[in-house]
């Protein structure tokens, strides 16, 4: 055996134990003070899975580079909504953890840039919608907790991606209002309709994720 595979079973053994004492813990009732506290450590096999479900996310969201080139204001997270929220619902349900979809979004980012620069904007969406829950809920062992951050996720890149058009992109290099080259782009009724429109698909999404997850956990696949 080499130095690096008993490097990695050494790590693999760490993580199971440290998962043992934890709940044997929480069995026997010594761990009062670990279960009030709202920032937990990861472990190896937390962000393998937060990466497993974020590949889901990116596969059944292919169709984004069809959506690039539709003009429609908020198009793109129209079309993404229910698999962004749904797959990292589940992945929040299952490593109910701060930051977990921070970490989810960290990923997406990595692949999507490179197709549509703005979606880096994921990772500072992901922020505010974890800061949010944890001052409303102050954790995720309310399964609504990871609905209501689901929900928010995709919709909050809206606000943003508005700005961006305005502010930091332009057509002709004049361009003022970059927003307007999309159909209805100047129709605040259009954007608005939109925009909740995108956050009723992302509620459903999470939702969905929610009974998912505890299926998963029910049929003892999701533990």
């Amino acid at each position: 055996m080499t130095p690096r595979e008993k490097a990695i079973l050494e790590l693999v053994r760490l993580s199971e134990e440290e998962q043992r004492i934890a709940d044997e813990a929480e069995k026997h009732g010594e761990s009062g003070k670990g279960k009030r506290k709202i920032f937990q450590k990861y472990m190896i096999k937390d962000i393998v899975f937060l990466a497993i479900i974020t590949c889901c996310t990116l596969v059944t969201g292919a169709i984004m580079p069809l959506l690039v080139n539709v003009p429609l204001f908020g198009i793109i997270q129209l079309g993404l909504g229910l698999q962004f929220s749904l797959f990292p619902v589940i992945g929040m349900m299952k490593v109910k953890k701060p930051f977990a979809l921070l970490l989810q979004s960290m990923f997406i980012s990595i692949f999507l840039v490179f197709m549509f620069p703005p979606m880096v904007l994921l990772i500072a969406c992901a922020l505010v919608a974890e800061l949010l829950t944890l001052l409303i809920f102050r954790g995720y062992k309310n399964d609504w907790a990871c609905v209501f951050a689901g929900t928010l996720y995709m919709p909050l890149t809206l606000p943003l991606l508005y700005m961006y058009y305005n502010v930091f992109y332009t057509v002709s290099g004049e361009e003022k209002a970059a927003v307007s080259m999309f159909i209805g782009g100047g129709n605040v009724g259009l954007t608005v309709g939109i925009s909740f429109a995108v956050i009723a698909v992302c509620f459903v999404g999470s939702v969905i994720g929610m009974v998912i997850a505890r299926e998963l956990k029910k049929a003892g696949k999701l533990k």
